[in-house]
């Protein structure tokens, strides 16, 4: 249940019975302290300025209006017109019991499910992946699991990058390899970055190597079999260090995701046929370019977009323009959600300028960007290893398990050995996806290994501990949660603000799905567990003179903000447990 969209609903339907046009703004929105009330209505100032009339008098008549019998206990004008709503007790007691007693919180499926392709991850196949990867990879996962969680149809899509010169290159050197008597199945490939790195070194210092591998490329792209055969090989290892990686991340992309950029292969000349007969590229310098207008320079320059290289080579351009008519027309999505490093925001800008006049993308398709910022070091670069070089992302995940299990080595517990591991790993990957998916998508952060492994905070680890914390209670007082019907009594302040802020869910998840933002559903969860523990401090739930049937109605209050608190972080594909 949407509380602000339920409030949106009357407000609209009492402002056109007041007299305002049907498209006024109700500007409904949370109130920021209790005196103001829950909810406010803010639209009767902005709807009075356009009249010309008064806004308190305009206040009043939409209150006149307002059919709130079953959700509102009082309403009231403030200031120059905000309309303040204090919601029922017995609403928000019937509200919590709907959600307590449904599997999916109470929180609605979306009325018209859409179709999502969603575009994440998207490593480069030649190499291991690094931590580059780790943003697309885990906001991507976490805005696919809040899409599912409502209802739409997701189509995941990884379009892993396994074409162009630098598979030349790396089979030119394998091929040499080869030459020299080892054995292809015996080849090294276990550390790509190491191989890469020496193809790449070969390619850019050694004679006649760099055309070798172009002529490779030609080879492959010409349906080469034994190129292909050690194109293949490269692919396969690089997709087996992948899936390892989602794996330990939680991540819920599986091989039948990828649509690499091979998958297009066969498509590109169609498509650089149809921006010809369109006129929308045109030859220069041998190359087919787009020009578009619509992104000039301040010199009134169009921004120039090669979509074919005088060689006839295609390019990342022309691959997702192909990706564009796939999704859109084949596919048929209703969005197309793109999670790519923030400064690849020229490119998309063009590719979706330019695919919307080619109709590769429908007018009921959104095409939506999603960029993200970078992963900071100390120093305020980004991030590398002590020596400079690329830190892979395995190694990352490893050592932040390693650091979270010296963290609970220096905390008191009676667990195993096993169990200790066990919690180390959820709380180490935990807390690396929960500093990154907790920062606006588009900024950049620092990365600090003490900040994110602290049980204090807004990290992973206090979230995962407020949860055990919650599950304690039922393991002191031997009572089922499952089994607990009681019905909620809001009689505290206390009880009240967690009340609504459980409430809140599905306002969240709104929020975060339309605008690709998981950081305000990592807001809501500190919040929720912050509010939990004031709550529990101020009301009693198991002490000795607590009255059955209070102790009962605040059992139900932390049994909702316990499966909330699993439920939202399963969203952010972070783990809990009942102990650490």
């Amino acid at each position: 249940m949407n509380i602000r969209t339920l409030l949106i609903e009357k407000a609209v339907a009492a402002m056109v019975a007041a007299g305002l046009p049907e498209d006024t703004n109700p500007a409904v929105t949370q109130s920021t302290r209790p005196q103001f009330g829950d909810y406010q209505i803010n639209g009767a100032m902005g709807a009075a300025k356009k009249l010309k009339s008064n806004p308190r008098e305009l206040a009043q008549k939409i209150i006149d209006n307002l059919d709130l019998a079953d959700i509102a206990e009082k309403t009231e004008i403030a200031g120059p017109g905000f309309i303040n709503i204090h919601l029922k007790p017995e609403f928000l007691s019937t509200s919590l019991k709907a959600a307590n007693e449904d599997e999916k919180l109470a929180v609605s499926p979306h009325a018209t499910a859409q179709k999502v392709v969603v575009d994440y991850s998207s490593p480069n196949l030649a190499k291991e992946m690094h931590v580059g990867h780790l943003r697309s990879t885990i906001i991507g996962d976490a805005v696919v699991r809040a899409l599912e969680f409502r209802g739409d149809d997701v189509i995941r899509q990884n379009h892993m990058g396994d074409w162009g010169t630098q598979f030349g290159m790396l089979i030119a050197h394998l091929e040499d390899q080869i030459s020299q008597g080892v054995d292809l199945d015996k080849v090294a490939l276990a550390d790509l970055e190491t191989f890469y790195r020496d193809a790449k070194k070969r390619f850019d210092d050694e004679e006649g190597f760099a055309d070798k591998a172009r002529d490779y490329v030609v080879k492959l792209q010409g349906g080469d079999a034994h190129c292909e055969k050690l194109w293949k090989l490269f692919i396969a290892t690089s997709v087996k260090h992948s899936e390892e990686v989602y794996k330990r991340l939680n991540v819920t992309l599986k091989q039948d995701d990828i649509m690499a950029e091979s998958a297009y292969n066969s498509e590109l000349a169609n498509i650089i046929a149809l921006l010809k007969d369109k006129h929308i590229a045109v030859e220069s310098n041998g190359a087919q370019v787009v020009f578009l207008d619509e992104l000039a320079n301040k010199d009134g320059e169009p921004s120039v977009f090669i979509v074919q290289k005088s060689g006839g080579g295609f390019l990342y351009a022309t691959t997702d323009l192909a990706a564009c008519d796939y999704r859109s027309n084949k596919l048929g999505a209703d969005r197309i959600l793109i999670f790519v490093d923030a400064r690849q925001s020229l490119h998309f800008n063009q590719v979706e300028l330019t695919a919307r006049k080619a109709g590769l993308l429908r007018d009921e398709t959104s095409y939506e960007f999603c960029p993200f910022g970078t992963m900071m070091g100390e120093d305020g670069k980004p991030f590398k290893t002590r020596t400079g070089g690329t830190v892979k992302l395995a190694d990352l995940l490893e050592e932040s398990i390693t650091r979270a299990a010296a963290k609970l080595a220096e905390r008191e517990s009676d667990l195993s050995d096993e169990e200790r591991s066990e919690i180390a790993r959820k709380v180490g990957i935990g807390a690396v996806k929960y500093a990154d998916l907790s920062k606006h998508r588009t900024s950049d952060y620092i990365f600090n290994w003490d900040t994110m492994l602290s049980f204090e905070g807004a990290t992973a680890p206090y979230l995962q501990y407020a949860y055990t914390r919650v599950r304690s209670i039922f393991r002191k007082s031997g009572i089922d949660a499952a089994s607990l019907t009681a019905d909620v009594a809001i009689n505290e302040p206390q009880e009240k603000a967690l009340a609504l802020k459980l409430l809140q869910l599905e306002e969240v998840l709104d929020l975060m799905i339309s605008e690709a933002t998981p950081h305000v559903l990592c807001g809501y969860l500190y919040e929720l567990a912050s509010l939990y523990m004031t709550f529990y401090e101020a009301c009693p739930v198991l002490k000795d003179g607590v009255e059955p049937s209070v102790r009962d109605s605040r059992l139900v209050l932390c049994n909702l903000v316990a499966k909330t608190l699993e439920k939202g972080l399963d969203l952010l594909g972070i783990e809990v447990m009942e102990q650490m």
